[in-house]
């Protein structure tokens, strides 16, 4: 846990509480079992202290349910009294695996059907909770940010709905625009970026890396994911390029206008490593076109990083590039639902994001400065020294 004396002083807002939907109750429990941890190792002075009662549990995680009725509507119920709490909502409103009956039918949860689960939870808690705070990896409607006609906003929207109904934090990763803050302008906004846990689980799987500028270039698939591109090169000194997605602008498909061709802005990567760097796999038809791209350009091996992994097509177009040597490694983290069959691909891993999240909840719940949490520069730097001096990795 980063800077972990930070917390040996710092007074708690109110008792712990994570309010955890079924979307996410997989990562609820593992983020569960770090701040039992952390709790019980921290030297805090609120630890045994009786006016800070509940500060050390064998569990933090809140009983609730969302019941629903034979026509499909539902509502959200505590089994247990959450007055004076400080609530943190976790909500993974990608995960389509939980499903429900309506009129005798089977529907899977869709985002509006997570969302909706979250603000009933919300209304239930009744105004009685200290503060309530939402973390959201994967921000709701996050890729509708702006309008080009005459559409829908839907993501601020939510954003200010949330505000209204008492939310004081929202937590959320790799925000497709995270301008959509403004929204909400008096509320806290905090959007983290899994960096450290990246390049953490790269390293940790493979042996032959030479992380410099002769060996390793850091690529953007597109204009929009290179701020990340750019700090990731940064961070572990190497060189950096992106590709930019040409479009026939004269056509409209599915909503958008179609990709012609990805256009590569950057120096020569013949024989060099490539870390691909974006906040989402999706379909995944670009990042596979892109490594293929890359592979056509004499790069070496090509590493997709990516924060959440989606396949909303299946891993069917994976599976064949991977066969084709289009790409050697995917890297997502475990903030969203994952495919049960993904972890037994030879070409995935998992960052694990949950003791991460621990640290972000903990720091919040004492009101301690996220840049401890937030700034993972440093930690990069010594993981990349170990590494390369091939000492054993601590991780």
């Amino acid at each position: 846990m980063p800077n972990l004396h930070e917390l040996e002083a710092a007074i708690p807002v109110a008792p712990l509480k994570i309010v955890a939907t079924e979307s996410a109750a997989k990562l609820a429990d593992s983020i569960n079992r770090y701040l039992i941890e952390f709790r019980k190792t921290v030297n805090n002075i609120a630890k045994n202290d009786p006016a800070f009662q509940g500060y050390v549990e064998d569990n933090y995680l809140a009983s609730i349910s969302c019941p629903r009725f034979g026509t499909g509507e539902g509502k959200g119920l505590f089994h247990e009294s959450i007055r004076g709490k400080d609530l943190f909502f976790l909500v993974d409103i990608c995960n389509h695996s939980i499903t429900y009956k309506m009129n005798g039918y089977i529907n899977h949860k869709s985002p509006d059907d997570h969302y909706q689960d979250l603000k009933r939870l919300i209304a239930a808690a009744c105004g009685k909770a200290h503060r309530i705070n939402v973390v959201m990896p994967f921000l709701y409607e996050g890729r509708q940010h702006k309008r080009t006609g005459r559409e829908s906003l839907d993501c601020a929207y939510a954003i200010e709905e949330l505000s209204n109904m008492g939310v004081s934090n929202f937590i959320t990763f790799d925000a497709h625009d995270p301008r959509v803050q403004n929204a909400a302008p008096l509320s806290g906004f905090d959007n983290f970026i899994p960096p450290y846990q990246f390049i953490r689980a790269l390293l940790h799987t493979e042996e032959h890396l030479l992380i410099d500028k002769n060996h390793t270039v850091v690529i953007s698939p597109d204009e929009g994911a290179l701020d990340r591109a750019v700090y990731f090169a940064n961070v572990l000194g190497v060189d950096t390029g992106m590709f930019y997605k040409r479009r026939d602008y004269s056509t409209i498909v599915n909503g958008k206008n179609p990709i012609v061709a990805h256009e590569f802005l950057g120096d020569n990567i013949d024989g060099k490593d490539v870390i691909i760097i974006d906040d989402m796999i999706s379909s995944g038809g670009s990042m596979i076109d892109t490594a293929k791209q890359l592979k056509a350009m004499n790069a070496k091996r090509v590493f997709i990083c990516c924060t959440f992994g989606l396949f909303t097509d299946g891993l069917a177009s994976f599976d064949e590039a991977y066969e084709k040597c289009y790409f050697d490694k995917i890297v997502t983290t475990n903030l969203t639902y994952q495919l049960p069959e993904l972890k037994d691909r030879p070409y995935y891993v998992e960052a694990d994001m949950s003791k991460f999240l621990a640290s972000i909840i903990d720091f919040m719940n004492h009101d301690s400065s996220m840049a401890n949490v937030s700034t993972p520069t440093e930690k990069i730097h010594e993981l990349l020294a170990k590494y390369n001096n091939r000492e054993e990795l601590l991780l």
